[in-house]
């Protein structure tokens, strides 16, 4: 049976290198010079780098070391989280002048639904414009949007025209739109899976529509059903204002290996007390507990226990994490710890289940 949907309005706003931008903020001697926030250090690894270090191929998650190799007039700043939550708060509090349904993803980007808005402006392109401009003459940062029919398609969007940009995909639009795009720049492609694809001779979303369900679902297991759905612009996920938190983690890495357990124990201490503290700020507590060991050879190492009751107490984690750091034999020197709480107890909340079986049905809209 043919269903026809509401045709929604979704903005996906992207923050163009967001605490590159802010050091860059508060620290006007920075503006259009190549930094990287983090990384400082013999065993730093980078969080962000500004457009002008990006140009040499510095990037995150890549070592301080190599960076300056790529860079040799890069400018290493501290990480600054609190400062990032504030402006990150005066954004979000821009977005809901215009609407609730606001779902961050992160501290640097958010979906809105604006679909029906609190100034009643019936164009989100328009809408992402003002908020666009409003970031920038009100928190003095640039950002960029993707302004489509659903979060997929908003979130590729919004890569498009970075940094300071906007693109829309019209509803008439979607479907030459995804044809036409790159395997690479589907969200929820990584590079091993696009990869995979350019070996099975899949280039584009054209290539990928041309396959079956079953096709897909056999080589991709559960993601086949999600391929073969947002290549057709199907994606009915709604923008959830609270979304409900599936882990909460902490961790360290070393300026020295560590060799032996015992050095590990206070090092544990201050993990599970950040833990703790994240976990009683948010509110939440957690059956499963984790243990993250990263070894100098950088292959990584997981132990799990998982208590009969929820915790946040800090004495609880530790105790936990130190058991499972015995647990077995170290497989070399570490160089990174991390604790990690699931099973959280938000996971007790219902979550309204999509409609897989609804078929979109394109309409002309003003957008």
């Amino acid at each position: 049976m043919l269903q026809t949907l509401p045709i929604r309005k979704i903005i996906h706003v992207d923050m163009d290198a967001f605490y590159a931008s802010v050091a860059q903020l508060d620290n006007p001697e920075l503006k259009g010079k190549a930094i990287a926030v983090g990384g400082g250090g013999i065993r730093g690894v980078i969080s962000a780098a500004s457009y002008e270090a990006r140009k040499f191929g510095v990037k995150s998650a890549m070592s301080g070391r190599l960076a300056i190799k790529l860079c040799p007039e890069l400018i290493f700043v501290k990480t600054d989280f609190e400062r990032y939550t504030q402006i990150s708060k005066q954004i979000r509090n821009i977005f809901h002048d215009y609407t609730d349904l606001v779902e961050p993803l992160s501290l640097d980007e958010a979906y809105l639904d604006v679909t029906e808005n609190k100034i009643g402006l019936p164009s989100a392109t328009l809408l992402a414009k003002e908020i666009r401009q409003r970031i920038y003459d009100e928190v003095g940062l640039t950002a960029s949007a993707g302004i489509s029919i659903n979060k997929f398609i908003a979130k590729v969007a919004s890569d498009y025209n970075k940094p300071n940009g906007q693109k829309t995909v019209n509803p008439e639009d979607v479907i030459q739109f995804l044809e036409d795009l790159d395997i690479r720049k589907f969200y929820g492609v990584g590079k091993v899976t696009a990869e995979k694809m350019y070996r099975m001779g899949i280039f584009t979303g054209k290539d990928l529509k041309s396959k079956s369900l079953e096709y897909l679902n056999e080589n991709f297991g559960k993601s086949g059903d999600y391929f073969f759905n947002v290549v057709r612009g199907i994606h009915h996920s709604e923008v959830k204002p609270n979304r409900i938190r599936k882990s909460l983690a902490a961790e360290r890495t070393f300026s020295k290996n560590l060799t032996s357990e015992i050095f590990m124990i206070d090092k544990l201490e201050l993990i599970a007390k950040e833990v703790s503290k994240r976990l009683l700020k948010n509110k939440v507590s957690g059956k499963t507990i984790t243990l993250k060991i990263k070894y100098s050879d950088f292959s990584l190492q997981t132990r799990s226990k998982t208590l009969p009751y929820f915790v946040s107490e800090q004495a609880i984690i530790l105790d936990t994490a130190k058991d499972l750091l015995f647990q077995e034999k170290l497989n070399n020197s570490v160089r990174l710890l991390g604790i990690s709480l699931s099973n959280l107890n938000t996971d007790l909340k219902k979550i309204k289940k999509e409609d897989r079986n609804a078929v979109s049905v394109q309409l002309k809209i003003d957008f």
